[in-house]
């Protein structure tokens, strides 16, 4: 009987132990899952949905004119007195240069002289062009695709740009051509360029941007758009948790992309880190102080 006791001690004491164990692991492993299972929320950079200027453009090229241009043929030897021209600017009215004969080149409109050699033998070794360039407006004649012609129209926006310089020069459409020409099927127009710095030269070989279909609107950064098919979508943010949105995109500009439906002014988006976001999981925004 007293064996019998032993036993049954035994036995329970055995089972217990076999019980803490078991117990013992399975809390020690929920402690572990807890610990190393759950992921820190990821780093993202945030934006806000504000308005911006989204167009099309047509681009081309075209060659700096000067709006008004005119040019003298002269002698060196018939010039009285010391030749001024180079860089030189003038008044309508004022004398460029005075002729041993007692005549007067007078300028006919306020502008910058040059000068340009000639070569032997066609009106002498010693003969000359002055030029006589008004650089305050510069024309630029460009050539454009037939299939614009619904859209050209005389006080259109255009951005003229070029490898000589790090800036944009405004202008805008000033006259079209009234026909098409039927070898290159492209329909000239002339640009009118605002150059009163005097930086561009005529002869400059120029990038022209004609701008159409301007709309303000609002958009967000090409990078926080995310397109699956015909869908497109980005990440809203609110309380440090991301948000699915589905949205109808637009023109794409420098960079961004319209929208017209799906989210409003003022939302912030996700525009850096989208890849390792998921709807409604936490997120940590890690925007890079100005």
């Amino acid at each position: 009987m007293k064996t019998f006791s032993k036993l049954k001690v035994f036995l329970i004491i055995f089972f217990i132990a076999i019980f803490t164990i078991i117990a013992a692991r399975h809390f020690i492993g929920l402690h572990f899952k807890k610990k190393f299972s759950v992921r820190p929320a990821p780093g993202v950079i945030v934006e806000q949905v504000e308005k911006s200027l989204f167009y099309k453009s047509i681009e081309t090229f075209g060659t700096a004119i000067a709006q008004n241009s005119k040019t003298y043929r002269i002698k060196e030897s018939e010039i009285s007195g010391k030749l001024n021209i180079e860089n030189r600017f003038v008044k309508k009215g004022e004398v460029i240069l005075r002729l041993k004969s007692g005549e007067e080149i007078i300028a006919d409109f306020e502008g910058k002289l040059g000068k340009r050699e000639i070569a032997q033998g066609v009106l002498g070794s010693e003969s000359l062009i002055v030029t006589l360039d008004d650089l305050k407006k510069i024309v630029i004649d460009i050539k454009v695709p037939e299939n614009y012609v619904s859209i050209l129209k005389k006080g259109l926006r255009v951005d003229i740009t070029s490898s000589a310089f790090k800036k944009i020069f405004k202008g805008e459409i000033e006259t079209i051509s009234s026909r098409i020409d039927p070898s290159t099927r492209s329909i000239l127009s002339r640009v009118l360029v605002d150059n009163s710095s005097f930086e561009i030269i005529p002869g400059q070989l120029m990038t022209v941007k004609v701008i159409y279909d301007e709309i303000n609107q609002i958009g967000v950064p090409e990078s926080a758009v995310t397109i699956q098919g015909s869908t497109a979508f980005v990440y809203t943010v609110k309380n440090d948790t991301a948000e699915k949105k589905e949205i109808k995109i637009g023109k794409r500009n420098f960079g961004k992309v319209s929208v017209i439906s799906g989210i409003n002014e003022g939302d912030f988006v996700i525009a850096e880190g989208v890849s390792k976001v998921r709807n409604n999981a936490k997120i940590k925004i890690i925007n890079p102080k100005n």
